[in-house]
C-alpha cells in the first residue's frame, strides 16, 4: 500500500470519497513525514500543525456527510513564504525585513483555502527571491532531499525540497526567471510556470508567476484548476477562461517540436544534461513528432542587461534600508545589489528595452513550433552552501539562459524530470508552449510523464 505521504492529491481525494482514509489521517501521516525530515532538510517556515489538524477534523466531518467544501478539501498543501497568508509575516527570505503579519491572503492562498486545502506551513526562500539556492539570511540553510550536501535550488527552495521529500502532494512557488522550474529540475519534481496573468498575483510584476510544484502533472492540474480563477487585485491578469485542466495527454504525432540545446548565453550545457534532454527528444520523435533544432535566440548582452536591470531594481530597495538592516542581508545579495548603484537612467531604459527585445526574440524564435524542448538548467544541482551554480556574484544569472526568456515572453513552460546524472542528481526537461497555451504544455507534459523511463524511488529521511 502507498504510504500516506507518497499519495497524490488525486489519490487522497478518492480515498476520502470512498471513506478508506480521512483528512485527519492524511494530515497526521504527512506531519509524521515532515518530523522525520525537517531537522535536516529545513524546508519550512512558520509551520502551524495545530491549525492544520483542526482544519483536518472539520474537513473529515464534511467528507463524512458527502459535502466537501471544494475540489481540494482535506488535501495538505504548503505555500512559499512570499505568497501572503493571513496572520503570517512575509520576510521575503531576509533578516532585514520587519516581521509584520499579513493582513489578508494573496490570491493563490485565497483560492486554495476556498477549495478546502489544508495549509501545513509556508516554505523557505533566499533573500528577496534573487538566488537559485537554499541560502538565506533569515531561514536556516535548506537542503536537497536527494542528498543533503546538494542544493535544492531556488528561489522556491523549500517548496521544491518539500515536494521531493513527501511533505504532502501540493506546493506553491513563484517564478520571475526560473524560480519554480530550477528547483523542480534539481529536486526531480514537476512544475508549470504559467503564462503571465494566468494565475492572479498580488503584487504583479514583469515576468512574475505563481506555479504549482508537485510530484505528478495531474496534481499540478488539480491546483491550476483553482489557481487560475479571477482575482481583481492582479491588474495584469488575463481575462477569465474556461480551461479543462483535467484533459488527457496530448500525443506528439504530427506536432512540430523545437529542440533548443544552446541558450546563446550563460553556462554551456554539461554533457550528462545534454544526453538526457536529447534522449527525451528522441522519445517525442519516435512517437511521430517532427523534432527540429532551434538556434540560439538569446545573447550574452541580453542576459547581462537583465541582470543589471534586476540589480538596479533591488538596489532601489536595498539602499532605502538603514545601515543596520543592510548588514543583515546575505552578503552575496548585498554585493549583487550594489552592482545596481550609480547606474545611469540611460542604462535603466536600455534594461527596459532589453526586456522587450527578449520578449520579441523569444516569441519569434518559438512561434514556428507547437512546443520547444530544452534543458531547464544547463547544469545539475551544486553544493548546498553555494548561492548560485557559478558561486560568483559577477556571473549570478549565468544559469537562467533557458528559463528567463519565457518569463519575458509570458509563455508557459514546465519542468519535468527526464533522467539523472551518474551521481544521482535529477535532470529537468523544460517544455515551453506558445503564449497562453498553458493547457497544451500540461497535456504534452502528461504524455512525457508516461513515456519517460521509470523514475527512481523518492528519497527517504536520514536515519541519524
Amino acid at each position: 500500500m502507498t504510504s500516506i505521504h507518497d499519495m497524490t492529491a488525486a489519490e487522497l481525494l478518492a480515498a476520502y470519497k470512498s471513506k478508506k482514509l480521512s483528512p485527519v489521517e492524511a494530515v497526521d501521516g504527512v506531519i509524521a513525514r515532515i518530523e522525520a525530515w525537517e531537522p535536516k532538510l529545513k524546508a519550512l517556515y512558520a509551520p502551524d500543525f495545530g491549525s492544520a489538524r483542526k482544519a483536518a477534523r472539520e474537513s473529515e466531518k464534511r467528507w463524512q456527510v458527502g459535502k466537501p467544501q471544494g475540489a481540494l478539501d482535506g488535501v495538505p498543501i504548503t505555500i512559499k513564504e512570499n505568497i501572503a497568508t493571513r496572520g503570517v509575516p512575509v520576510p521575503l527570505g531576509t533578516a532585514a525585513t520587519e516581521l509584520v503579519p499579513a493582513a489578508t491572503d494573496a490570491p493563490p492562498a485565497a483560492r486554495v483555502r476556498e477549495a478546502g486545502a489544508i495549509l501545513l506551513s509556508k516554505t523557505t526562500m533566499p533573500d528577496y527571491g534573487m538566488l537559485s539556492s537554499g541560502r538565506s539570511s533569515f531561514h536556516p540553510l535548506t537542503r536537497n532531499p536527494w542528498n543533503l550536501a546538494w542544493n535544492p535550488g531556488g528561489s522556491s527552495a523549500g517548496a521544491g525540497a518539500a515536494a521531493a521529500a513527501g511533505y504532502g502532494p501540493l506546493h506553491l512557488g513563484t517564478d520571475i526567471g526560473g524560480s519554480v522550474r530550477l528547483p523542480a529540475a534539481w529536486n526531480g519534481i514537476f512544475t508549470l510556470k504559467p503564462s503571465l496573468g494566468r494565475v492572479p498575483v498580488d503584487p504583479p510584476f514583469l515576468g512574475r508567476a505563481v506555479g504549482p510544484m508537485t510530484r505528478t502533472v495531474a496534481d499540478s492540474c488539480l491546483l491550476m484548476a483553482e489557481l487560475y480563477k479571477p482575482d481583481a487585485r492582479d491588474h495584469m491578469s488575463l481575462p477569465p477562461a474556461d480551461i479543462d485542466w483535467s484533459a488527457g495527454p496530448l500525443e506528439p504525432k504530427g506536432l512540430k517540436i523545437g529542440l533548443h540545446m544552446d541558450a546563446g548565453c550563460g553556462m554551456p550545457v554539461e554533457p550528462e544534461t545534454r544526453a538526457a534532454v536529447e534522449a527525451a527528444a528522441k522519445l517525442f520523435a519516435t512517437a511521430g513528432a517532427h523534432v527540429e533544432p532551434l538556434a540560439p535566440f538569446m545573447t550574452p548582452a541580453m542576459l547581462d542587461l537583465q541582470d543589471l536591470f534586476w540589480r538596479v531594481r533591488s538596489w532601489n530597495d536595498f539602499s532605502a534600508l538603514s545601515h543596520e538592516k543592510q548588514a543583515k542581508v546575505l552578503p552575496f545579495i548585498a554585493d549583487w545589489c550594489r552592482g545596481g548603484a550609480d547606474v545611469s537612467g540611460v542604462m535603466v531604459i536600455r534594461g527596459i528595452n532589453n526586456y522587450m527585445a527578449m520578449r520579441a526574440a523569444t516569441v519569434a524564435a518559438t512561434q514556428p513550433f507547437d512546443f520547444v524542448l530544452s534543458p531547464t538548467s544547463p547544469v545539475p544541482t551544486f553544493p548546498a552552501e553555494w548561492e548560485m551554480p557559478s558561486n560568483d556574484v559577477k556571473r549570478a544569472m549565468d544559469h537562467i539562459g533557458f528559463t528567463l526568456p519565457y518569463n519575458m515572453s509570458e509563455q508557459p513552460a514546465s519542468s519535468i524530470n527526464c533522467g539523472y546524472t551518474e551521481e544521482g542528481k535529477p535532470i529537468g526537461l523544460q517544455i515551453a508552449g506558445r503564449r497562453f497555451d498553458d493547457l497544451g504544455v500540461m497535456r504534452i507534459s502528461k504524455w512525457f510523464e508516461f513515456a519517460r523511463a521509470p523514475q527512481k524511488k523518492w528519497p527517504e529521511p536520514p536515519k541519524k
